[in-house]
């Protein structure tokens, strides 16, 4: 890892964590390989340096001293689940925080693809469900022909991939309130189709921007 990679950054008042470059996916509209793991002026590339659970909190810190938070998000330039102990430790550790009145309440989320129960080979939703606030997962179509294409899924996740993925979404819906299924504007997926598939597992949808 360069000295001027980030494992926390600032975008639109909200903090973002950069635990991993690894990933079980490889989205065509993925942004890590359009911009030279650089984004909005930050150089994401951990370079397989990944950061502890102790420096990420330092660096938290440092940040929040240069103002407001509106959240903290687990969103770098990788799945964060790969991470997931690491993950757990950081977000409950800042909750532990938060309760002592040593830091301000800040809501905190993880942005995934959904895959981590596959990954770990267990159900993750209820660990998740303790130490987060919300979770946003990246479904990016409503069929599974369609998701395989566009998520390029590494061979070991192929064939149970996507009803893993949707799996993954009912089950952490049924354990907290704010849970969210998104697709990426403009790449020709059916949104109103996957708001329906949302909407029965539980969850919330939302539309994202496209980053082109």
């Amino acid at each position: 890892m360069k000295d001027n990679a980030k494992i926390v950054y600032r975008f639109q008042n909200n903090l973002y964590i950069n635990l991993t470059n690894r990933c079980p996916n490889a989205c065509v509209f993925c942004i890590k390989t359009k911009f030279s793991m650089v984004f909005n002026g930050y150089n994401l590339n951990l370079e397989g340096r990944e950061p502890s659970a102790e420096e990420v909190l330092e660096e938290i810190c440092k940040q929040t001293k240069e103002g407001r938070v509106g959240q903290i998000v687990f969103c770098g330039y990788g799945e964060p689940t790969m991470r997931l102990n690491v993950l757990l430790k950081v977000a409950s550790a800042l909750k532990a925080k938060m309760a002592a009145g040593e830091y301000p309440k800040t809501p905190i989320r993880l942005n995934t693809l959904g895959l981590g129960n596959l990954v770990h080979g267990r159900d993750i939703t209820g660990d998740l469900a303790k130490t987060l606030d919300s979770v946003s997962i990246s479904i990016n179509s409503p069929k599974e022909e369609e998701w395989l294409s566009i998520v390029c899924p590494l061979p070991q996740y192929k064939e149970r991939g996507y009803k893993s993925v949707l799996e993954f979404i009912k089950l952490l819906a049924s354990k907290m309130e704010d849970v969210t299924v998104t697709i990426v504007d403009k790449q020709g997926i059916d949104a109103e189709k996957t708001k329906e598939l949302a909407l029965s597992l539980g969850a919330k949808f939302r539309l994202r921007e496209f980053i082109s």
